[in-house]
Parts: structure tokens; C-alpha cells; sequence
């Protein structure tokens, strides 16, 4: 998760993105639903904004915005949290993600063959999702109270996902899978405020002051 408030405006602007991350008390709880109001109005927006980028935007421009995805952690991690937004916020309406991937799939291999080899292609999709649940987030909340290790993602879930404020404990230990979760540590301390040390290649302790 970015947690960069100083870049420039996109959906949001720097001052969202502070809301957002809890940088900004609100003195009046009327400032706080104008803020919501304006993030979800400008969230609206932005999704709509998406049909002229995708008709009416230049070629060379699109290439130039995911070219970064090749060698971009960063930005493939952005693109996997829009995918994931859409999804739960479909999902929790009772709208079946299929109804928008599989059109935006079939139109965007159908324009991709007729701009790359002038042909007419029929497009097959396949969705299918099947979900096991491993733990409870209050699973989760014991084990971290006891000081065993999370992953990041396990943490990630109670922090934004369950909204547990895990600020109250002063040491978190957490489990690596590989070299690449380090970047996911690091931006979880910077959202903690709190310092992270690597005590070995699997193992990080993210110690937070509560001062």
C-alpha cells in the first residue's frame, strides 16, 4: 500500500490521501462526511473517467502508463488493488464480478486482434472463484496478542480489512515468504509508524511507539 500523501493529484488529492491514512483530525463531524462525500464523488468519477481512457486515449500514451508494469512492483500492486476494490465493492452488492470482467474482456481481445493482425476473433472467458477459510481475523488478533508471527498479508487483513487497530501492541513479529515481502513490511511499518528490523531472511519485528 502507497502511503505517499505528497504525489500528485490523481483520483484524490494529497489531502484525501491524508484523510485517508488518519494524517487529518476533523474538528467537525460535518468537515468528516464532506470529506467522505468529496472522496466518494471523486472515486465515482474516476471510474467513469475510465470509458475515455479506454476509447479515447492515445495508443502511445497507454503504452507509456503500463510499460512501468513490467518492472514496477509498485505499480502492479496498484493494479491488482483496483481489480481487488471493484471486486469487493461488487461482491458486497450482490453483483457478480463476471458481469464486468467477462465483457471487458471479450471487447478488449476483440480490439486488440483487429488492431494488432486485422482479424475478428470469438473470445471464450472462464471465472470461477473458490474460496477456504484458514482463519478468522480474531484468530488472527489472538495470535497476534500471543506474539506469534503473521505474514504481511495476514496482518494487512486485521489493519485494513477487520479496521483492528494494531498500533496497541509495541512488537509484531512478522513471517516472510520470500525477498519480494519485504516491500510489503516496509510500507506496513511506514502505515504503523513504526520501525521495522529484519532479524533474519524470513523473520521482520515491527516495533511501533505508541509516544
Amino acid at each position: 500500500m502507497n502511503t505517499d500523501t505528497d504525489r500528485d493529484r490523481g483520483i484524490l488529492s494529497p489531502a484525501d490521501r491524508a484523510y485517508l491514512l488518519g494524517e487529518v483530525e476533523m474538528s467537525h463531524a460535518q468537515s468528516k462526511r464532506n470529506a467522505e462525500a468529496r472522496i466518494r464523488r471523486r472515486i465515482t468519477d474516476g471510474f467513469l473517467d475510465f470509458n475515455l481512457f479506454t476509447h479515447l486515449l492515445e495508443h502511445k500514451d497507454r503504452d507509456l502508463i503500463f510499460e512501468r508494469a513490467r518492472d514496477d512492483g509498485e505499480f502492479r500492486r496498484a493494479l491488482v488493488a483496483a481489480l481487488a476494490f471493484t471486486y469487493i465493492g461488487l461482491k458486497e452488492q450482490g453483483v457478480d464480478f463476471e458481469r464486468v470482467l467477462v465483457p471487458a474482456v471479450q471487447s478488449a481481445e476483440e480490439a486488440y486482434a483487429v488492431e494488432q493482425s486485422a482479424t475478428n476473433v470469438s473470445v471464450d472467458v472462464t471465472f470461477e472463484v473458490e474460496t477456504t477459510v484458514n482463519t478468522t481475523l480474531e484468530a488472527l488478533e489472538t495470535r497476534l496478542a500471543a506474539g506469534e508471527a503473521l505474514t504481511p498479508r495476514e496482518l494487512f487483513s486485521l489493519v485494513v480489512e477487520g479496521g483492528r487497530d494494531v498500533a496497541e501492541h509495541d512488537r509484531i513479529t512478522l513471517r516472510l515468504a520470500d525477498e519480494d515481502d519485504r516491500a510489503h513490511v516496509d510500507r506496513l511499518a511506514a502505515y504503523l509508524e513504526g520501525e521495522v528490523r529484519y532479524t533474519s531472511e524470513r523473520l521482520a519485528v515491527i516495533s511501533v511507539d505508541e509516544a
